[in-house]
């Protein structure tokens, strides 16, 4: 759900429904610790992160956390995704609230993309 009166991350987590909040609390501290230099705003209703240029987001739903990327996944993370259960989208991974985030794939689409941000600039 976007929340467009969230000021910070924190009133956004907090806002949301209490199932949900730890998985919120969960895939922002995997986010800070792939890309500690990374900007936290709330973009577009929903928590979002910046480095040098576009990273990632998150938004909570009904019964899972959508993580967005400012990417394609590649084909093979989507198969690795699959495979462990997880729904994807071109640019997301559905996170169940029952779930484990696949935090290792995740750190590394995350350093890469930061990587590919820094080239650029």
């Amino acid at each position: 759900m976007q929340n467009y009166k969230a000021k910070n991350v924190n009133e956004y987590i907090a806002s949301m429904p209490k199932e949900a909040r730890p998985k919120l609390k969960e895939v922002r501290k995997m986010i800070r610790s792939a890309v500690p230099g990374a900007e936290e705003s709330i973009s577009w209703g929903i928590p979002f992160y910046k480095y040098h240029g576009l990273l990632a987001g998150f938004v909570a739903l009904k019964d899972h956390v959508d993580f967005g990327l400012a990417f394609h996944l590649k084909s093979k993370d989507r198969k690795a995704l699959a495979e462990k259960g997880y729904k994807t989208g071109n640019k997301t991974i559905q996170i169940r609230f029952d779930q484990k985030a696949p935090v290792t794939i995740m750190k590394r689409m995350l350093k890469e993309k930061a990587r590919m941000n820094e080239e650029k600039r």
